[in-house]
């Protein structure tokens, strides 16, 4: 499974709980909202839960937003991230 697919199933799950949206690619604005979802979760003070994170705990969360980023990015190039460049 992709990472890309894995973040949106772990995001959709999460919300599933307390009946919040659904996220998903099949349109732009799906995109769109799950690259500002990725933006919002690669941001340093959630990166790193304020600070309470280890370092090798940050490394593997961030390599696993990133590659889902790049995997939405290639999806669809059109997509705006601010934190991931």
């Amino acid at each position: 499974m992709s990472a890309l697919q894995k973040y949106i199933d772990q995001k959709n799950r999460w919300n599933s709980i307390f009946k919040g949206k659904q996220y998903e690619i099949q349109t732009s604005e799906g995109r769109q909202e799950i690259a500002d979802c990725l933006d919002s979760d690669l941001s340093p003070e959630n990166l790193t839960c304020d600070g309470e994170l280890s370092r090798s705990q940050i490394n593997v969360k961030y390599n696993s937003l990133t590659k889902a980023a790049k995997e939405l990015q290639k999806l669809d190039p059109k997509v705006k991230f601010y934190e991931f460049a």
